[in-house]
């Protein structure tokens, strides 16, 4: 019953603290994650479907760069990359028929400037026709327990049962910059493609100078925008040692998405930073012994523990609360689980830490005859009398 108690007490405190927040943002849809805690800070309709235009590629990216042998590798472009893409008034790198490229420069085209072009060669080339291909990106989805997205093409122009939410799109992006080629192409200003022919600038970078937004803090990602989806932006960024990780869908006002990271991400670094509530050799809990030489257990806290917080934090406003036995005897076993101490902060838990015996304590014989001082009575009793009448049996 008290375990339930303490699972609903951390659960409302996150709760409150993510529903409590209110900005007033163009963007229809959010979702701000701290990165090193994957915890939600922020969200407005998180679970909302929604298409998702060109944050569709993010996927995309991870389907081709998973699937290619040789990043380096050079291939030739056809016709089939370019089909249709000017009909549907879709973002290009800039490629032409018959060039030959390397998968490489075709990852920066997909993610830097967006372009569609680049998505359907590497639809062709990884996924060997579209169908194949978004049958990946959707197996992928399913592999990421995504409940609320599905993809019809690899570009995200909009088209009927493609379809995504923050949330869902987070996960995938979570999941892309785990791998080290993909995030430093997120991350990347500029590149130059392997025949200097071309050079792609970042969409997100763009929007932030085209705006004049003092936004040093941000490292890069994805931008997207069709008629139905309106602006997105996904985007990761890094301030007082702290990561993050906002997705936004659905404003329509020029700007709006740039505009709305900028408004969520200075709340948040502006007013929270990571604290270190517990130093490794903080005292947290001290316990009484049984049946050995020393009078009590000191337990430390073994490491550094950081907790992201409001400004204006002091380890004078934590409390620890214990729960489990309270005293340690000999007989226990090392590794032993004893409790756990609950870290409280205003009333509410923020963390807790297992109470294990790390080393094994000392007999005191001394100890254990007080202890037992009825038991061993008992014990001489029966002996002398086990005794008395051996000898009256002579």
């Amino acid at each position: 019953m008290k375990k339930i108690i303490l699972f609903l007490c951390i659960f409302l405190f996150s709760f409150m603290n993510v529903k409590a927040l209110s900005f007033d943002i163009s963007s229809k849809n959010a979702i701000l994650y701290n990165l090193d805690e994957d915890t939600i800070l922020y969200e407005k309709n998180s679970e909302e479907e929604v298409p998702i235009a060109s944050l569709t590629k993010i996927m995309t990216s991870i389907i081709a760069i998973e699937n290619i042998t040789n990043i380096d590798e050079e291939i030739t472009l056809t016709y089939d990359d370019f089909k249709g893409l000017i009909e549907a008034d879709a973002s290009v790198a800039g490629f032409y028929v018959g060039e030959n490229v390397t998968y490489r420069d075709l990852l920066y085209a997909l993610l830097l400037p967006s372009g569609a072009d680049a998505a359907q060669a590497l639809t062709r080339l990884v996924g060997e026709g579209r169908d194949n291909f978004v049958q990946m990106m959707n197996d992928k989805a399913k592999e990421l327990g995504l409940e609320h997205t599905n993809f019809v093409n690899e570009t995200g122009l909009d088209a009927d049962n493609h379809y995504s939410t923050v949330k869902d799109v987070a996960t995938i992006f979570k999941y892309a910059i785990n791998n080290p080629t993909l995030k430093e192409i997120f991350a990347t200003d500029t590149y130059t493609t392997t025949d200097n022919n071309l050079s792609f600038s970042s969409t997100v970078k763009a929007y932030q100078n085209n705006y004049n937004l003092d936004m040093d803090y941000l490292i890069g990602g994805k931008t997207g925008t069709t008629d139905e989806a309106g602006l997105c932006l996904a985007t990761i960024a890094s301030s007082n040692n702290t990561n993050y990780l906002l997705v936004t869908t659905g404003s329509k006002i020029p700007g709006g998405h740039i505009k709305d990271a900028k408004l969520i991400y200075d709340y948040f670094i502006e007013n929270y930073q990571n604290y270190e509530v517990i130093s490794d050799d903080d005292i947290i809990l001290t316990l009484k012994t049984k049946n050995a030489k020393e009078k009590e257990v000191v337990f430390l806290a073994e490491k550094d523990m950081f907790k992201y917080l409001n400004n204006g934090f002091t380890k004078n406003d934590l409390t620890y609360q214990y729960e489990g036995i309270n005293e340690v005897n000999y007989f226990t076993k090392v590794g032993s689980k004893l409790g756990t101490v609950h870290i409280v902060l205003n009333g509410e838990i923020i963390d807790h830490i297992d109470i294990v015996l790390k080393e094994k304590l000392t007999f005191s014989l001394l100890a254990f005859l007080i202890n037992y001082w009825y038991g061993v009575i008992i014990i001489l009793i029966i002996i002398i009398g086990f005794m008395v009448k051996k000898k009256k049996l002579k």
